[in-house]
C-alpha cells in the first residue's frame, strides 16, 4: 500500500498545473520563513498539494474543474480538519496572476499561534 501511494505521489508532483509548479517556487527549499513543506502528502486517503507538518497546514490549488467538485472538495478539507490540519485554499488563476498575494496569505498562516 505504501508503495502504491509512493508512487502516485510522484505522478502528482510530475504532472502538476502550473500552478502547483508557482506555489512551488514559492514553497520550496524552507523559503517559506525557514519552513519545510511537501508536495503531494498523503493525509488519510488524499494527497495535499502542499503540507507543512510542523504547522500541520495543508494548501490546496483548485483549478477550474474544482467548481465542480464543491461539496467533495468541503469532504476532503473537513477530513484533513479532523485530522488537525488547517487548510488553505487557493485557486490556480490567482496563484498565476498573484504569488506575492498568496505568499502573504501563507505567511500569515503560519505566523498564526499553533492550536
Amino acid at each position: 500500500m505504501r508503495d502504491e501511494a509512493t508512487k502516485r505521489a510522484r505522478e502528482l508532483r510530475r504532472d502538476g498545473s502550473r500552478a502547483e509548479k508557482i506555489c512551488w517556487e514559492l514553497l520550496r527549499a524552507h523559503r517559506m520563513v525557514g519552513l519545510k513543506f511537501r508536495r503531494q502528502h498523503p493525509i488519510g486517503p488524499y494527497f495535499a498539494d502542499f503540507a507543512c507538518v510542523a504547522h500541520k497546514l495543508v494548501i490546496e490549488i483548485d483549478g477550474d474543474h474544482h467548481a465542480f467538485q464543491i461539496e467533495a472538495d468541503a469532504q476532503r478539507t473537513a477530513r484533513m480538519e479532523r485530522e488537525g490540519w488547517r487548510v488553505l485554499r487557493f485557486w490556480a488563476n490567482h496563484v498565476v496572476e498573484n504569488p506575492e498575494g498568496i505568499w502573504a496569505e501563507i505567511e500569515q498562516a503560519v505566523s498564526a499561534p499553533l492550536s
